[in-house]
């Protein structure tokens, strides 16, 4: 039987980042599908999400956290992941609609898209955080699960480089800002342009750090 999401003083801390997928593998659920998120706690642009499912007989010895990985290695690594796994997806939420809910609910939305999108349809969900998505589908959430479980660390990289090339994207159109650089994170530079030209039509208008210049409150 799968846990509630919350009883986390019960998990492991395993060597093996199948461990999670093995577990519930045993138990009968298949295919089970890993989520996260990138950009949450960005000043500008989308938050992301992947979801993928792997093979019982995956290999992806060099996947792990996407934030403990090089640009070029996560490069890579984008597209062996899409090449070996049963099944991907990928889905975004705006800025505008970030604003207009909260980062935590627009999160949350971006990865029950990308679920939703997978075919086939998974049998159990790991969620890396503590907070369940609002999907029908059996989950488990996993605290730091993308350095936990393979799923959710392949997710993970998924939903950066996506995010990384949008961010890229967005570059070109607001070249003022340095988004190739900083990705949309609060970085000194970052901060420096926001105080220099003013949010963008991307900049996220209820985060700290932008709503100050939008009131006239510079820094």
């Amino acid at each position: 039987m799968v846990r509630p999401p919350g009883l986390f003083s019960e998990d492991p801390e395993p060597q093996d980042l199948l461990f999670f997928e093995k577990m519930y593998w045993d138990q009968g659920f298949f295919p089970v599908a890993g989520t996260d998120e990138a950009g949450r706690g960005c000043l500008a642009g989308p938050v992301v999400a992947a979801a993928v499912i792997l093979p019982k007989d995956v290999h992806l010895p060099d996947v792990t956290d996407s934030k403990a990985l090089r640009p070029e290695q996560r490069e890579s690594l984008y597209c062996l992941i899409q090449e070996k796994c049963l099944a991907w997806a990928i889905s975004e939420v705006s800025a505008r609609e970030i604003d207009q809910t909260n980062i935590l609910q627009a999160s949350l939305k971006a990865m029950v898209k990308a679920v939703e999108k997978l075919a086939p349809r998974p049998a159990l969900l790991l969620v890396d955080g503590n907070q369940p998505i609002p999907s029908k589908v059996i989950q488990k959430t996993i605290i730091k699960g993308d350095s936990r479980s393979l799923s959710i660390a392949a997710a993970s990289i998924l939903a950066k480089v996506y995010r990384d090339k949008l961010m890229a994207a967005l570059h070109d159109e607001y070249p003022l800002y340095g988004f190739d650089k900083h990705k949309g994170y609060a970085t000194k530079l970052h901060k420096e342009a926001l105080r220099e030209n003013g949010p963008s039509p991307c900049h996220r208008t209820t985060f700290k750090g932008v709503k100050e210049l939008l009131h006239g409150e510079k820094r």
